[in-house]
């Protein structure tokens, strides 16, 4: 079996052998807002496929403190050298990292000057929290 490949077992057998990229594709942020939480039991595989990129976006530690520190000054946004220095990894790498959670929907940027800041997608964080738990938030 391929590192690719993912056999997914539904209760109700709705997924047999998909495939999940590699890298994230672009997501339409407000086709989240269809989703039935996942406790109702039965999800379209679209919703699956989209959960489960924006689940893939967050599966990675330096993702999490990424976010962790973004949500801590989302009143003022945080430039890429900000990142740097509390992580102490590469530019290309804090780079990277905030491309894939901005393509997932999960950060907003806007240029100021010679510098990027970016800031948490409220919304999108509280969505997917809901979806995952409907007693949540």
């Amino acid at each position: 079996m391929s590192k690719d490949k993912i056999n997914l077992y539904i209760s109700q057998g709705l997924f047999y052998n998909v495939f999940v990229p590699k890298s994230l594709p672009d997501v339409e942020l407000s086709e989240m807002s269809c989703c039935a939480p996942i406790s109702q039991g039965i999800i379209s595989d679209k919703d699956a496929l989209d959960l489960s990129l924006r689940l893939k976006a967050l599966a990675d530690p330096i993702r999490i403190k990424i976010i962790a520190f973004v949500l801590s000054k989302k009143d003022i946004g945080v430039r890429n050298i900000d990142l740097v220095a509390y992580l102490d990894l590469s530019d290309a790498t804090i780079s990277h990292h905030l491309k894939q959670l901005s393509k997932a929907g999960f950060l907003i940027s806007e240029r100021k000057g010679t510098s990027i800041y970016y800031w948490p997608r409220l919304e999108s964080l509280g969505m997917l929290s809901r979806i995952i738990d409907p007693n949540c938030c």
